[in-house]
């Protein structure tokens, strides 16, 4: 590994279809870094807390190439709690890939480069993170990017309702909302959509229907 060059820890990096949000359905593939200082009750990616392997910017890149489609999503874990992430963002955005990056909207997205899509969760009251959203986000949204709230009951969906109006959600960027997987019925959570006329997309975990919970998809 080159002396000096940044560095980050990886759970996997893998091609995929993804399966959430405006890219839903493309070809992708997904970086997953390593760590979280979230702990959400629906998490589905535990396995990415810990371990992982130690790659350069670099080496990432050339696995990224390798694989060989336009889309590359940043994920974890929380990817914006490894530094050296940004340079990757940045870097991956030069050589004209599509990149989007999942991050759970607890740290600073500010200094994320513009042309990288964010999809940005707000934590519900079920994920027992709520506590943990960085309300001040919203103001570094762009034309482009998404919030996505994951909607475990009907208290989750009531709390959405309500942030979405006290803080203007939808005149920021796109608002998807999303049933917990194995936790709400998606048909309950669409009429409930559908009676209040919420201006709001629903979304459906593509990876899920295709895989259910298997890892690196």
């Amino acid at each position: 590994m080159g002396k000096g060059e940044d560095r980050l820890r990886i759970t996997e990096i893998f091609l995929s279809l993804q399966g959430e949000a405006d890219a839903v359905g493309w070809p992708t593939v997904f970086v997953r870094l390593t760590g979280c200082p979230l702990r959400c009750s629906y998490c589905d990616t535990e396995y990415a807390f810990t371990g992982g392997e130690t790659l350069t910017l670099t080496q990432i890149i050339e696995q990224v190439s390798a694989l060989g489609v336009p889309h590359v999503c940043v994920t974890g874990g929380e990817p914006l709690s490894q530094k050296a992430v940004q340079p990757l963002m940045s870097s991956l955005c030069e050589l004209q890939y599509n990149v989007s990056l999942e991050t759970s909207g607890a740290l600073p997205i500010d200094d994320v480069d513009k042309r990288v899509s964010i999809v940005m969760d707000l934590k519900t009251p079920s994920s027992d993170e709520v506590e943990k959203n960085l309300y001040s986000n919203l103001q570094h949204l762009k034309n482009g990017d998404q919030i996505k709230l994951v909607i475990a009951d009907r208290t989750d969906y009531d709390w959405s309702k309500k942030i979405i109006e006290e803080r203007a959600l939808c005149d920021r960027a796109t608002v998807l909302l999303s049933p917990a997987f194995g936790q709400l019925q998606a048909r309950e959570l669409a009429q409930w959509i559908i009676d209040d006329r919420l201006n709001v997309r629903m979304q459906l975990q593509l990876h899920k229907i295709l895989w259910g919970d298997e890892q690196g998809r």
